[in-house]
């Protein structure tokens, strides 16, 4: 075959998302940190399905027409980080090919690299042993082979056998993986897209799984070294945004040049640009050098310059309480919005009594996706949001989402429902989205977050023999105790997260808890720690009987 156009395309989509979607349940099973809540397979399912929906429905014989559409459906659908990612992949993929009716061995495998780029790019920081690993370099190998090889079947056949072996190498890349010596399930994943692109270009039926056992692969996506969100200090003092409209006549615009100049002028970079504007997010000391930069290539349209320093002064002596109140119901048109993310009716309930203004149903095992926040985020017809995910693997969907909207949003990288809490309270409705994305995010520091939730199988982490069904106590997401005992699971939890600073203790028991057994480790919190403040909420969250909330 030495032309591919959008028909066939569209084929290999819908093919590439039935062999994944045949697989979903055993992609969420490669999670070997067993707590249960292994979701990549189930995000990375309904993400993809998103795309083949969309593309199976504005099918076009010009392939870049019909890789957009998969790109546009991937966008709205994708959910958790390995969702996010892989709408990166095709979203880099569909804008290589966009001006193409049809495309050969050379372009189709450029298409892949171009994905590959693009999904780097959208990654805070990047974690080589992922999915990320595996889709740059089956794509290289592809780009080698599109150099001798004009048959487009030929070169798809490299790029699947090279994402075989990368699988394979990934525990040679991260730690967590060799410890255990198993593989990535996002990549594993990925792999079953590619094998179902190339069932599709061959006219052959689908491949058998392969009979690697469970205990040989992991997901990293569950694992602490998937983290792509950190809280930063502020070094650099001044919020700077430009938006730039850019000018034919001045300087040709590249955005990785400008991205890589701005990049050593300070911190918490953000370039986004089409064809016709660039819009520049900056933390810098010199914020008039970003305004020279940006006038290179067109006209400023856009500036604004905040002195932080200043501004997390005034939240730092004015601190809000929980005495903020939620925002009306009546459809009117806001100044602000908190939306967040929880499950569990009380824990929603909570949230909304401390200021929330939106909750959306989600969390362990329930991602909400782009399109769901965006939705959420209109409804609250309000001018200036914060969007808190309160979970990590909801993260980047959250930021996919503030990209699409067309109001002044932020992301505040909650990564707990007790962090969520915090950064509701330090909610200022007077200052601005970057001031109360500083200070919010400050505000992650004085909480930590314990768990208790159940393995799903037999493990070893850490050192830590696991047996299905044990109670974990998770302290700060890392597992510290397997036991068949709830109550010991949750006074390990206490014991090690309370200290000497701790001054009020929240338990959120949940749908596999009771109140009494709630009330049995209040009573062992104020026999040995006796200064702490307790309070009890009936949370109603599945999967985890408790989460402690320790300030």
């Amino acid at each position: 075959m030495k032309s591919l156009d959008g028909i066939k395309f569209a084929e290999m989509v819908q093919m590439g998302a039935h062999h994944l979607s045949q697989n979903a349940n055993f992609v969420d099973s490669l999670n070997v940190f067993p707590v249960p809540d292994g979701d990549t397979g189930t995000n990375m399912n309904l993400s993809m399905s998103s795309g083949a929906k969309e593309t199976n429905s504005n099918a076009d014989a010009h392939i870049g027409k019909t890789a957009q559409s998969l790109s546009k459906g991937l966008l709205m659908g994708a959910r958790g980080n390995s969702g996010v990612i892989l709408s990166q992949l095709f979203r880099g993929f569909g804008k290589h090919i966009e001006k193409l009716s049809e495309i050969d061995s050379v372009q189709f495998a450029g298409a892949f690299q171009a994905g590959v780029d693009t999904a780097y790019k959208a990654v805070m920081k990047p974690v080589e042993g992922t999915i990320l690993t595996v889709a740059r370099e089956a794509a290289a190998k592809a780009v080698e082979v599109a150099k001798e090889e004009s048959d487009v079947i030929k070169v798809m056949e490299a790029l699947v056998e090279e994402g075989r072996a990368s699988l394979n190498r990934t525990p040679d890349l991260l730690p967590v993986l060799k410890e255990v010596g198993v593989v990535d399930s996002g990549g594993q994943g990925l792999l079953f897209i590619y094998e179902g692109f190339l069932a599709s270009l061959k006219g052959e039926a689908l491949p058998e799984r392969s009979n690697t056992s469970i205990d040989d692969l992991i997901s990293a996506e569950h694992h602490r070294v998937q983290d792509f969100m950190s809280t930063e200090e502020i070094v650099f003092g001044y919020c700077t945004e430009i938006m730039v409209r850019l000018d034919k006549n001045k300087e040709p615009f590249d955005e990785a040049k400008f991205r890589q100049e701005l990049d050593v002028m300070g911190d918490s970079l953000l370039v986004v640009s089409d064809d016709e504007i660039a819009k520049v997010h900056i933390h810098s000391e010199t914020p008039g050098s970003v305004l020279s930069a940006g006038q290179k290539y067109g006209s400023l349209i856009k500036i604004k310059v905040d002195n932080m320093r200043e501004q997390h002064s005034a939240i730092v002596n004015d601190q809000p309480t929980n005495e903020v109140k939620p925002v009306p119901a009546k459809k009117e048109k806001h100044p602000y919005a908190v939306v967040t993310i929880a499950m569990g009716e009380g824990i929603a309930n909570l949230l909304r009594s401390i200021g929330a203004s939106y909750v959306i149903e989600g969390g362990q095992t329930m991602n909400p996706s782009t399109e769901d926040i965006v939705k959420a985020v209109k409804e609250t017809e309000a001018e200036r949001v914060i969007i808190l995910p309160n979970n990590k693997n909801i993260i980047m969907a959250a930021e996919q989402a503030v990209e699409l909207l067309d109001i002044e949003a932020c992301v505040v990288p909650t990564k707990t429902i007790p962090q969520g809490m915090a950064a509701i309270l330090a909610f200022n409705p007077e200052a601005s989205v970057e001031d109360n994305k500083s200070g919010m995010t400050r505000a992650l520091a004085n909480v930590k977050t314990g768990q208790v939730t159940y393995a799903v199988r037999d493990t070893s982490i850490d050192g830590i023999e696991i047996r299905k069904d044990d109670y974990m106590s998770l302290a700060e997401g890392k597992i510290i105790l397997s036991t068949p005992n709830l109550i010991e699971a949750a006074e390990k939890v206490l014991t090690e997260l309370v200290d000497e600073d701790s001054e009020i203790i929240t338990i959120l028991y949940g749908t596999d808890a009771t109140e009494e057994q709630a009330n049995e480790i209040a009573e062992f919190i104020e026999e040995k720690y006796p200064d702490v403040e307790v309070e009890i909420v009936a949370g109603k969250q599945a999967l985890y009987p408790f989460i402690f909330s320790i300030e």
